[in-house]
């Protein structure tokens, strides 16, 4: 059931704050520390993020995808590191369980994702296959009641903080492709799962990436989502568009964030007796950034409206995802090039944005899978 507007106003507004007062003074903090203060953290369960797609009855918020776009435009203005920390709680670590997960799965792990006791964490990508998921080797041998897990899992987000693991792992060992992959829930401190040394990374600094190392790890059977071997891609798919939808209006969050924080510069810096905001070719780079963060927040919320009227919308969120991350990276370019010399210094502020936004053009699809789905889908349609 939808929110009336005005409590989702009053939702985003109240997003909008803690973003404004709490998040964006932090930002060169966390970005050189690499953590986000466990305060911070304390403030984003009572407020909710954690829980803002998981139904009412295991203590979400149980927004649609309408709404949760909005929350998403808001926090996605604050460096992204701080939407991370929930992003999956919101995202494919609820979903797959609110949508295919037993009854048991939904009693046991969704209360603790919606409050943030614990935090979620994906397990997909691997040494060897990260585009190419289908490829992905590590496997998951039945042994009576349980399967054994054995592989490594790269760039896991959230993997250094996660108190749950949904991990893809190959089940039936004959397939090469993804239709013998299953979905399993790990909890933290299963014997025979590990976390790596967190990567040192280009941006996103306080959202922790790790390889997670499953060794002889022990995982009972009924920990596959929705007690079914072989459907693990099955599940993923039904909540990709979810995924590329949220993503998409982050992007279109923090692009609007670094156009307001340029223009707040170009009125303030002068250069031949006037404000370089005077000056056309700098306006033509506002105008064109105003003119792409517009089409992204209009397409996200066409097909948003679309995917809660039961459409089939995987071609659109592609198309969302695929102008969103691109957009936002031009938008950055532009920032940096409207700060001049001072973009490039790290106490102004639009460099660490900068760095955090090139993230969005490879991550939850890269641009060439976007365009890769796009096209295969027209091509299909097209007679």
């Amino acid at each position: 059931m939808a929110l009336d507007q005005d409590t989702l106003k009053q939702l985003v507004d109240t997003v909008d704050r803690f973003v404004h007062e709490r998040l964006i003074p932090l930002e060169r903090e966390v970005d050189a520390n690499d953590v986000l203060p466990d305060s911070i953290v304390d403030e984003m369960r009572d407020l909710g993020l954690f829980g803002l797609s998981i139904p009412e009855e295991y203590g979400g918020l149980a927004l649609n995808m309408q709404e949760e776009i909005e929350v998403a435009l808001a926090i996605g203005q604050a460096a992204p590191a701080f939407r991370s920390i929930f992003g999956t709680n919101v995202g494919i670590g609820s979903q797959a369980i609110v949508i295919d997960g037993t009854q048991e799965q939904k009693e046991a792990y969704l209360p603790k994702l919606a409050s943030g006791e614990i935090i979620g964490s994906f397990c997909l990508t691997e040494p060897g296959s990260g585009s190419d998921a289908g490829s992905l080797t590590t496997s998951a041998v039945r042994d009576g009641e349980d399967f054994i897990l054995n592989g490594t899992k790269r760039y896991i987000t959230n993997a250094p903080l996660a108190g749950l693991f949904t991990v893809m792992a190959r089940t039936d060992l004959s397939t090469k492709n993804a239709r013998g992959v299953s979905a399993f829930l790990v909890e933290a401190g299963t014997p025979g799962l590990s976390v790596g040394k967190p990567e040192k990374k280009m941006g996103q600094q306080g959202a922790p990436v790790a390889d997670v190392i499953f060794d002889n790890c022990r995982v009972p059977a009924k920990n596959i989502i929705g007690g079914a071997e072989n459907m693990g891609f099955k599940t993923a798919m039904k909540v990709l568009d979810k995924g590329r939808l949220h993503i998409s209006a982050v992007c279109a969050g923090l692009a609007g964030r670094i156009l307001r924080d340029s223009v707040l510069y170009a009125k303030e810096r002068n250069q031949f007796g006037s404000a370089i905001a005077e000056f056309q070719l700098i306006q033509a780079m506002i105008a064109d950034s105003e003119t792409d963060i517009y089409a992204a927040k209009c397409m996200v919320r066409d097909t948003a409206k679309d995917r809660d009227a039961g459409i089939d919308v995987t071609r659109k969120a592609s198309c969302c995802k695929l102008f969103a991350a691109e957009m936002l990276g031009r938008v950055a370019d532009r920032g940096v090039q409207i700060f001049g010399g001072a973009g490039y210094i790290a106490d102004y502020g639009i460099e660490q944005l900068y760095r955090d936004a090139r993230l969005f053009r490879i991550y939850e699809g890269t641009t060439q899978i976007q365009q890769t789905i796009i096209a295969k889908d027209v091509i299909r349609k097209t007679d």
